[in-house]
C-alpha cells in the first residue's frame, strides 16, 4: 500500500484511542483519513493495558462516554468478525470503613442519577459474586452489572479492522518526522516515506504526545509513570463470570484472566519514567518487574485473597503510562494552534475510554465541536503553569498516588505550591487563610480565627466538614456587614480596537455595545445555544472592553472569544490577567467603608449597578467594577498589581468599625446557592441553555440584533423546554448536599443536582439541578409536584423553589 500525499484528516498513534478515532471518522464518511503509527499497532501502552471496563464517574457526560464504550464493545466483533475479549461480568467495589463506605453509597447515588445501575450489597452478598475473597473488614460493597473487561490489543486490532472496512488507511512503521504549520495553520505531516498534505492532525501518540505537540507550539501536561500489575497461573474456584474488582481501602483492583488473576495497585510512592525523554525505538517494551516496589501490595492482597499464597506467578509487567495533573484524560482542539486535535493521557483507563473518546474526538474533529459538553477532559482546562514539566510531573505524581484514596468533597492537592501567588499572598497568610489551588493561583479557601486557637488547615469530612464554622462567620459577615475577598486570580482579557463593540456583540448573547461605562453580564452561546462562557463586560472606552471571568475558564473563554473574531477584524483580544489585582468588597457596609477612602460619589444614584467606573481608593487607581456574586451591595475593584497592598491595609483599616472580614472562596460557594447564581462548569455549560438555565433576560433578545445562538434560544422561548434549573433546599441541616444528588418528583426520577452546599443564613442545605421532562417543563409542571432527593443512597424531602431562595427580588444588590 503506498502513503497518499493527501488526506482530509491524519491520525497519529495506532494504539486503542488512534483507531477508535479512525474507526469513528469512517463513520462520519470521514474515508479520506490516514492513520500512521511508528511501529506496530498497540505496541506504545496499550498491548499491556489490564483492560478493566469501569463506567462511573463524577461527570455525567463523562459517563455517558464510558457507557458508550461499552455499547461499542458488545456489538463490535459481531461487525468485524475479530474477537474484542469483551465480557460484561460487573464490577465490585469495596469499602472497608464508615468514611469509604459514605463515598460508595454517594456513588450509588451518582450511578441512579446517571442512569446506570449499581446495586448496594452486604459483605454476604459480596462474597457469593466473588467466593476467593475475604470479607472480615468489609462494611459493604457496590455492584455495577453492566462494567466488564476487554482484550486490550483484540479490541484495537478489531476497530482498526472496522476502520479499514469503512475506508480509512492504516500504515505501519512510518514515524511521523514533522508536522508541518505555515502561517500558523497546520499543511501536512512529513514521514520518512513521504509527506502527506491535510487539514486536520489528531494526535493519539500516547506518552510520546507531549513532545510530538510542543514541537507545533501546544502543550499537553502528562507524563510516563511506571505501573505494574501481576498474572498468575490458573487459581481454583476463578471463573470465567468472575466481576472485576476494586479494593479501594487495599490499593489494589483484580480481574479474572484465562482461570488465573491480574491484580495490581496504585501505590502513594509512584514512579516516575522517562524524565529525560523515553529511549529511541522504544515500542512493544515493558520495563524491569519492581519486586521491591511492588512488594508494598503484597500484605494487603494476600489479606483479601488468601488463595493468591499458592498461585504461581506467570508475570509482574511493569509497563510506562501517561498520567495527568488532575487524573483525567485529554481530548480537544488545541487552543494554540486551529485544527490540531489531542486525545491522551487516559491514566490507566485508556480501555474503558478508547470507544467514546474516539467517537467524540472524530465528531470533534469532523464537526468542529465536541457531541457534548467534555469540560472534565478539555485540553483548555489547562493553562500556562502547565507548561512546566517539573510543575506536571509533581502534581501527576501526588494524583496517581491519590488514585484509591477517598475522594473528600473540596479536596486540594498540595504539590507544586505555591506558584502563582497574589500580591496579598504573606497579608492573607498571617490572617489565617487557608489557601486552595486555581490554575497554579494561591487563593484563600477560609480563614482560620488565629486567636482562637484555631489553625488554617483543611479537615476533609463527608459530613460537615473542619471549615463549616469558619465558612458561616465569613457568610453572615457578608450578609450583615462586610467581607473582603482577594480574587486576584480572575482571568481577565481586553479587546481592543475600531470593531471591538461590532465582534463582541456578535459573540456575546448579551447587549455589550452601550455606553462607556456600562457593565454587562452575559452568555457566550455556541449554534445550538448552549452557554460556552459566563462573563463580565465592562466597556471602558468607546473601542475597548474589559472582560472578566473565572480563575479556572481562563484558557477556554479566551479560545472561545478568539476563535469567534472574524479574520481580518480591527480589534485585538489580549489576557491581562496578571497584570492587575481583584479586591471583592462586599456587604450592607461595603458603601460606607469605601466611600471613607475615595472622594468620588459612590451613592445608588451616582454609581449604580451594573455600572464600572475608574475612581481613587486610598489615593490609588482603581476600576471599581459594581456587581456581586454572593447576593450584596458591592464593587470588584481592579487595580495595578503595585497599589493592591496599600487598598488592602486601608480597606480593612477603614472596615475594622463596620465588621469587616476577610472570606474565601467557600463563603462565595454558600453565599451564591443561596442567590441562585449559576456556576459554569456545574450549573451552566454547553449542553445548556440561557432559557434552560433561567437566564433569557440575559438575552439581546427584543434588540433584533444578531449574536451566535440567537436562533436556538429563539427556538426554545417559542415551543418551551424541557429541562429547567432550579433550586432545593432541606429541612434538617444535617443533611449534605454536594451536587449529583438524585431528584425525584411524585416518587420518579427526573435528574440530578448541579451544585450543593449550606446556606447559613437559610440555615438549611442547598442545592441546586434541572428538573427534566420529555413533555416539557414550565412553570405549572415545576409547581405542580412533591419532590425528594437521594443523598447517599437514601431520600429526603426536599422544598423546590424557581426564584432564588434569599432575596429573589435583588433588593440588596440595588441597594
Amino acid at each position: 500500500m503506498t502513503l497518499p500525499t493527501t488526506a482530509r484528516a491524519v491520525i497519529i498513534g495506532g494504539g486503542i484511542i488512534g483507531c477508535s478515532t479512525a474507526y469513528h471518522l469512517g463513520k462520519l464518511g470521514w474515508t479520506d483519513t490516514v492513520l500512521l503509527e511508528r511501529k506496530k499497532l498497540t505496541s506504545g501502552t496499550t498491548f499491556h493495558a489490564a483492560g478493566l471496563v469501569g463506567q462511573l464517574r463524577t461527570s455525567a457526560n463523562i459517563t455517558q462516554l464510558l457507557g458508550y464504550s461499552v455499547e461499542l464493545y458488545k456489538k463490535l466483533e459481531q461487525e468485524t468478525g475479530l474477537q474484542t475479549g469483551w465480557k460484561m461480568n460487573g464490577g465490585l467495589r469495596l469499602a472497608c470503613n464508615a468514611e469509604r463506605w459514605t463515598e460508595v453509597k454517594r456513588q450509588a447515588t451518582t450511578a441512579h442519577s446517571f442512569g446506570l445501575e449499581m446495586h448496594l450489597l452486604t459483605p454476604r452478598e459480596a462474597q457469593e459474586l466473588w467466593p476467593l475473597m475475604t470479607i472480615d473488614d468489609l462494611v459493604g460493597a457496590a455492584y455495577l452489572p453492566t462494567d466488564g473487561q476487554a482484550n486490550p490489543s483484540d479490541i484495537t486490532q478489531s476497530l482498526a479492522k472496522g476502520a479499514r472496512m469503512a475506508g480509512v488507511q492504516i500504515f505501519e512503521d512510518t514515524p511521523v518526522t514533522r508536522i508541518i504549520v505555515e502561517d500558523g495553520r497546520i499543511r501536512g505531516v512529513e514521514t520518512a516515506q513521504g509527506t502527506i498534505e491535510c487539514e486536520k492532525v489528531i494526535c493519539c501518540a500516547g506518552q510520546w504526545t507531549r513532545s510530538l505537540a510542543a514541537t507545533v507550539g501546544v502543550n499537553v501536561p502528562l507524563i510516563s509513570v511506571e505501573h505494574q500489575y501481576m498474572v498468575t497461573e490458573r487459581i481454583e474456584g476463578v471463573t470465567p463470570t468472575l466481576p472485576t474488582l476494586r479494593d479501594p481501602d487495599r490499593l489494589t483492583y483484580w480481574k479474572e484472566d484465562v482461570g488465573g488473576l491480574v491484580w495490581g495497585g496504585y501505590e502513594p510512592n509512584p514512579k516516575p519514567w522517562a524524565q529525560n525523554g523515553i529511549p529511541e525505538g522504544f515500542h512493544f517494551e515493558l520495563l524491569n518487574s519492581d519486586w521491591d516496589h511492588y512488594s508494598q501490595f503484597m500484605e494487603n492482597a494476600l489479606a483479601r485473597v488468601p488463595a493468591l499464597a499458592n498461585a504461581g506467578v506467570k508475570q509482574l509487567i511493569n509497563g510506562p503510562e501517561s498520567f495527568t495533573p488532575d487524573g483525567n484524560f485529554i481530548l480537544g482542539e488545541a487552543p494554540e494552534l486551529r485544527n490540531f486535535y489531542v486525545g491522551a493521557g487516559f491514566n490507566a483507563f485508556g480501555i474503558a475510554s478508547g470507544g467514546g473518546a474516539g467517537m467524540a474526538l472524530a465528531e470533534w474533529a469532523a464537526k468542529g465541536e465536541a457531541p457534548y459538553d467534555l469540560w472534565p477532559v478539555d485540553i483548555r482546562r489547562f493553562g500556562r503553569v502547565h507548561r512546566s514539566t517539573d510543575w506536571v510531573r509533581a502534581r501527576t505524581v501526588e494524583a496517581y498516588g491519590k488514585h484509591y484514596t477517598i475522594a473528600w468533597p473540596s479536596e486540594e492537592h498540595r504539590s507544586a505550591r505555591p506558584t502563582r501567588r497574589s500580591p496579598l499572598y504573606a497579608h492573607l497568610q498571617a490572617a489565617g487563610a487557608c489557601f486552595g489551588e486555581k490554575l497554579g493561583w494561591e487563593r484563600p479557601n477560609w480563614f482560620a480565627d488565629l486567636a482562637a486557637g484555631e489553625t488554617p488547615v483543611d479537615r476533609y469530612s463527608y459530613q460537615h466538614p473542619g471549615w463549616f464554622d469558619a465558612v458561616g462567620r465569613e457568610h453572615r459577615a457578608a450578609r450583615e456587614g462586610a467581607v473582603l475577598i482577594d480574587q486576584t486570580s480572575f482571568a481577565k482579557f481586553t479587546l481592543k480596537g475600531p470593531d471591538a463593540a461590532q465582534v463582541l456583540n456578535h459573540i456575546a448573547a448579551g447587549n455589550v455595545d452601550r455606553a462607556v461605562g456600562s457593565l454587562t453580564y452575559t452568555q457566550m452561546l455556541n449554534r445550538r445555544g448552549g452557554i460556552e462562557a459566563d462573563v463580565t463586560v465592562a466597556r471602558v472606552a468607546r473601542d475597548e472592553f474589559y472582560i472578566v471571568t473565572g480563575t479556572g475558564f481562563a484558557t477556554h473563554d479566551f479560545d472561545w472569544i478568539a476563535r469567534n473574531i472574524p479574520e481580518g477584524s480591527r480589534c485585538q483580544l489580549v489576557d491581562v490577567t496578571a497584570g492587575s489585582s481583584v479586591l471583592s468588597l462586599m456587604g450592607p457596609r461595603a458603601r460606607d467603608i469605601l466611600q471613607a477612602l475615595s472622594p468620588d460619589d459612590l451613592s445608588n444614584a451616582a454609581f449604580p449597578f451594573a455600572t464600572a467606573r475608574a475612581i481613587s481608593v486610598a489615593a490609588c487607581p482603581v476600576l471599581a467594577l459594581r456587581v456581586t456574586y454572593v447576593g450584596e451591595l458591592g464593587w470588584e475593584l481592579h487595580m495595578p498589581t503595585d497599589v493592591a497592598v496599600t487598598v488592602y491595609e486601608a480597606l480593612m483599616q477603614a472596615g475594622a468599625a463596620h465588621g469587616l472580614r476577610n472570606a474565601g472562596y467557600r463563603a462565595i460557594e454558600t453565599l451564591r446557592l443561596e442567590k441562585a447564581y449559576r456556576a459554569w462548569g456545574a450549573d451552566i455549560g454547553p449542553d445548556h441553555t440561557p432559557v434552560e438555565a433561567g437566564l433569557a433576560w440575559a438575552c439581546k433578545m427584543k434588540s433584533g440584533i444578531p449574536f451566535i445562538g440567537r436562533e436556538a434560544v429563539a427556538a426554545q422561548l417559542a415551543g418551551g423546554v424541557k429541562k429547567r434549573l432550579v433550586s432545593f433546599t432541606v429541612d434538617d441541616p444535617q443533611v449534605i448536599l454536594l451536587g449529583r444528588e438524585t431528584i425525584y418528583r411524585n416518587g420518579e426520577r427526573v435528574g440530578w443536582l448541579s451544585s450543593g452546599g449550606f446556606g447559613h443564613t437559610l440555615g438549611q442545605p442547598i442545592g441546586m439541578g434541572y428538573v427534566r421532562h420529555a413533555g416539557g417543563v414550565d412553570d405549572a409542571f415545576l409547581a405542580g409536584g412533591s419532590y425528594e432527593l437521594e443523598v447517599a443512597s437514601e431520600r429526603v424531602a426536599a422544598r423546590l423553589h424557581i426564584a432564588a431562595p434569599f432575596d429573589p427580588q435583588s433588593l440588596r444588590v440595588k441597594s
